[in-house]
């Protein structure tokens, strides 16, 4: 069973940057893909930047390209997302994911089976 554990989410000045962590255990090669999602007060849950164990190739969402970036470190089994340059509009719970699809990087929420419990990040003006 995949088990996934974020940490990082606090309250940040605009124009700041934040990481977020997220541990990873009982991942096996069907896990390959991992993602950062998030869901706004009264909004829906959208991805943000997703990013494969194998290859480590990336997808962005184009309203956080150029300002945040994800990572993985196979050995330390966590998944990174790096913020700069934050926004109020990045506040947010920040949920880590994890798939069962093999070496694919889908977008769609409904395409990853395992969830973090979730990060808050909260932008201020």
């Amino acid at each position: 069973q995949v088990q996934l554990v974020e940490s990082g989410g606090r309250l940040v000045q605009v124009g700041g940057s934040l990481q977020l962590s997220c541990a990873v255990s009982g991942r096996t090669w069907l896990n390959d893909a991992m993602a950062w999602f998030r869901q706004a007060a009264g909004k829906e849950r959208e991805f943000v930047a997703g990013v494969l164990w194998s290859s480590s190739s990336t997808k962005y969402a184009d309203s956080v390209k150029g300002r945040f970036t994800i990572s993985r470190d196979n050995i330390k089994n966590t998944v990174y997302l790096q913020m700069s340059y934050l926004k109020p509009e990045d506040t947010a719970v920040y949920y880590c994911a994890a798939s069962r699809l093999g070496r694919v990087l889908p977008i769609l929420d409904s395409a990853y089976h395992y969830w973090g419990q979730g990060t808050q990040v909260t932008v201020s003006s």
